[in-house]
């Protein structure tokens, strides 16, 4: 499916707009031109925008009376099965009308809408009402290879009391009135081939190809409340899940009865390679990171994997990369606003990279007078290196320059804790820790009983120069 357009006609739809847009990925609000200037896209003539948006096969939300929708759209009706969805919204997000597109998502897409709006849809689809599914629309990799006049009767059966046998296993029909002995039957047909037109008291599910996925995602630093509605909706929708078993765990309310490659936290290029082959297959792969997957996750892996060895089948693959919050965004919130200017992220692991360029780093950084997030500052077989860091750190820095530690960050057991430089020791992290150095104009103060920590976004030449002169005052 296509990115939404939401339509808007006045500024006073757009927090509405922006919250329908948080949930959708890759929406597009449009405003029109003479009430407002703040959307993503403007225009001159609703009548114009809607029908050419509509042709091109973008669902439609319209923040707007149904009627308005309806009667632009009304000359352009024509078939059924081609229409993409169309939603009428209350201005005040009152109601969500689900008013075309049924056969393409539509009472799905008005059902995320109103979660995300704490409102029931107003569906009014007979059988979706009823059992919650659609008999001539089934899920992605699936076929009616029945008519729609034949899946109708079938439909207008059950709705009048009949039962049916189900043949295979089809989760999208679990709420139909099923029976062994009956008149009616749904068989599910794994395999491709010929099928002849059955009867319209026999309905007929074939599996077809279908275009493979992977989603590298972030599901935040751990705690549920901070993965995003955009990370929750690709991990309902995945076959496959695939990811480091840690991290796995993190995700396992969604992992019920679906395919879960669990590996090695050092494999991350297997791992993506895997994932790439599964996606190939047609699967619907989601890579798991924790934090964000954009920062020292699993989404560097998938893209280096795809570009180097390249197979031909991974051509016609779909990615996607999710955000999540990550590990510093986490820590800083707890504790006030300490990354509020201008900031650098270092990981302290060798692993990947020589120890003389991480050194190289953290003395630039310094001398920038960066605040700094320090990933990986710990684990059990290295510990010198952030001993070797902060003696870096103090050519440049106060010794009571403020430091955060974040640990297990929205898991059991988290801890947040501000303590100044000098005091810094390896005791007081490992490889679940993650490390915030405050630069030369970082601030703490008491409020109430607990400790804020923040960074003032006023940095001028002369903040610089007093700093250049401390760090020479340190030196004497």
């Amino acid at each position: 499916m296509k990115p939404a357009a939401i339509i808007i006609l006045s500024e006073s739809s757009l927090a509405i707009a922006h919250q329908i847009q948080n949930q959708l990925s890759g929406s597009v609000i449009y405003g029109l031109e003479t009430r407002m200037h703040s959307a993503d896209v403007t225009y001159r003539k609703f009548s114009e925008l809607v029908p050419e948006l509509w042709s091109q096969g973008y669902p439609i939300i319209g923040i707007c009376a149904a009627g308005i929708l309806i009667r632009t759209l009304a000359p352009f009706l024509s078939d059924k099965r081609a229409e993409p969805p169309l939603i009428a919204i209350a201005s005040d997000g009152s109601a969500v009308v689900p008013l075309l597109g049924g056969l393409n998502g539509a009472n799905d897409l008005a059902r995320q809408i109103a979660k995300g709006l704490s409102i029931n849809p107003a569906i009014t689809t007979a059988g979706d009402l009823r059992f919650s599914s659609s008999l001539l629309a089934p899920p992605r990799g699936w076929r009616l290879v029945n008519s729609d006049e034949q899946a109708k009767i079938f439909l207008a059966d059950l709705l009048g009391g009949a039962t049916v046998k189900l043949i295979g296993n089809a989760p999208w029909l679990r709420n139909l009135p099923l029976a062994e002995n009956t008149t009616h039957t749904i068989e599910i047909n794994e395999e491709l081939g010929q099928i002849s037109q059955p009867k319209s008291n026999y309905l007929i599910y074939e599996r077809v190809p279908v275009q493979g996925k992977v989603a590298i995602i972030g599901t935040g630093p751990g705690s549920t409340k901070w993965m995003s509605p955009e990370v929750r909706e690709i991990l309902e929708a995945a076959t496959d899940f695939v990811g480091y078993k840690t991290y796995l765990n993190l995700v396992s309310e969604f992992t019920k009865n679906r395919q879960v490659h669990a590996s090695d936290n050092r494999v991350e290029l297997d791992r993506a390679e895997l994932a790439l082959d599964l996606a190939a297959q047609g699967r619907s792969v989601v890579v798991v990171s924790s934090g964000d997957a954009g920062i020292y996750g699993m989404a560097t892996a998938v893209f280096e994997v795809l570009e180097q060895i390249a197979k031909p089948e991974w051509q016609e693959i779909e990615i996607q990369v999710a955000p999540g919050i990550s590990a510093m965004q986490a820590a800083a919130a707890l504790v006030g606003a300490p990354l509020g200017h201008d900031f650098c992220v270092i990981s302290l692991s060798d692993i990947l990279k020589s120890w003389e360029i991480v050194e190289q780093r953290i003395t630039a950084a310094a001398q920038a007078d960066f605040a700094i997030a320090f990933y990986n500052p710990v684990s059990q077989t290295r510990t010198w290196q952030l001993t070797k860091a902060k003696e870096i750190l103090l050519q440049w820095r106060s010794p009571t320059t403020p430091v955060i530690l974040g640990r297990n960050l929205g898991r059991s057991g988290q801890k947040i804790q501000v303590i100044n430089l000098a005091d810094l020791t390896p005791d007081h992290a490992d490889m679940r820790t993650v490390i915030l150095i405050g630069s030369s104009k970082t601030r703490t103060f008491k409020w109430r009983d607990q400790i804020k920590v923040y960074t003032p976004r006023t940095y001028d030449q002369q903040s610089y120069s007093e700093f250049r002169s401390n760090v020479l005052q340190i030196e004497k």
